[in-house]
C-alpha cells in the first residue's frame, strides 16, 4: 500500500470523488449469507475509504448509499437498511466529529423514517462546523428525482416572478440541486464489475473520469482507493479542448 501511495501526486488529487458502492448482496450470496450480511460487513469498507480521503486530504466524498428504487427492494432488506443506517451513524458521529469531518446528506430525507431523520439531523448537527472532509450521504437519492425537483422548483420561481427565463442558465440550474454547495466530482468510482451510473448524480457527472472495478464492495479498501486515484491521474482531462490547448494552458 505504502508503494502506490508514493505513486500518488499530491498536488493532483481528485476535489471530489464519489462512489457507488455496489457489491453488497453478491459478496454475501458468495459467502453463503443472506444479502444483509453483505451489507453490514460494507459498513468497514465505508469507514476505511472515508479515513483514506481524509488522510490524502480530499475535500469531498460523496457515497450513493440508498437510492430511491432501493425502496422497491423485499422489506426486510429496507427494513434492515434503515436500522444499519442509523446504529451506523450513531456509532461513527463522534469519530467523524473528532476527525474533523462534515456530514452532509442529500436526497428526499422525507421518505426516510422518523427514527432514521432524527438520528441523521443529530450527526449533521453534531459536525456542522467541521472543516475536513465533507462526507456527503446521498439517501433515497435518484438523479431524475433531483433534476425533476429542480425544474418544480425553477417554474415555481418564474411562475411567481422571482426569475425571468431569458435568465436561465446553467449556474442557475446547478443553485436548485442538491449539490449546490459542493463542486462537481471528478472521480466516479463503482464497484463490483457494474459498468452503470445507475440514476447516480447525472448532471454532475458530466466530466467526472468513471473508474470501474470487479471488487465488491465489502472488500474495497484504501489500496484499491488509491489505484483509481493513480488511474484518475493518469488520464488527460480535455474537457471538450485538444491536447495542445490543455499544454498550452
Amino acid at each position: 500500500m505504502s508503494e502506490l501511495l508514493t505513486q500518488i501526486d499530491k498536488n493532483r488529487l481528485p476535489k471530489h470523488i464519489a462512489i457507488i458502492m455496489d457489491g453488497n448482496g453478491r459478496w454475501a450470496k458468495e459467502q453463503g449469507q443472506d444479502r444483509l450480511f453483505g451489507h453490514y460487513h460494507g459498513v468497514e469498507s465505508v469507514r476505511d475509504i472515508v479515513e483514506g480521503c481524509a488522510e490524502l486530504g480530499i475535500k469531498y466524498l460523496t457515497l450513493y448509499a440508498f437510492s430511491t428504487e432501493n425502496w422497491d427492494r423485499p422489506q426486510y432488506e429496507v427494513i434492515g437498511l434503515m436500522e444499519l443506517l442509523v446504529s451506523t451513524i450513531r456509532n461513527e458521529v463522534e469519530s467523524l466529529d473528532k476527525n474533523n469531518i462534515r456530514l452532509h446528506v442529500i436526497g428526499d430525507m422525507n421518505m426516510l423514517p422518523e427514527y432514521a431523520r432524527k438520528e441523521l439531523n443529530e450527526a449533521l448537527e453534531i459536525t456542522k462546523n467541521n472543516t475536513g472532509l465533507n462526507l456527503v450521504m446521498a439517501l433515497s437519492y435518484s438523479g431524475r428525482w433531483e433534476l425533476l425537483n429542480a425544474v418544480k422548483n425553477i417554474a415555481w420561481e418564474v411562475k411567481n416572478g422571482k426569475i425571468n427565463i431569458e435568465e436561465i442558465d446553467h449556474e442557475t440550474l446547478q443553485q436548485y440541486l442538491c449539490t449546490s454547495n459542493f463542486p462537481d466530482p471528478e472521480l466516479m468510482i463503482r464497484t463490483s464489475g457494474e459498468y452503470r451510473i445507475s440514476n447516480f448524480l447525472l448532471y454532475q457527472l458530466a466530466y467526472a473520469e468513471l473508474y470501474f472495478t470487479n471488487v465488491r464492495w465489502p472488500d474495497f479498501r484504501k489500496e484499491n482507493l488509491y489505484e483509481a486515484i493513480i488511474d484518475y491521474q493518469n488520464r488527460e482531462r480535455r474537457f471538450g479542448k485538444t491536447s495542445e490547448q490543455i499544454e498550452t494552458a
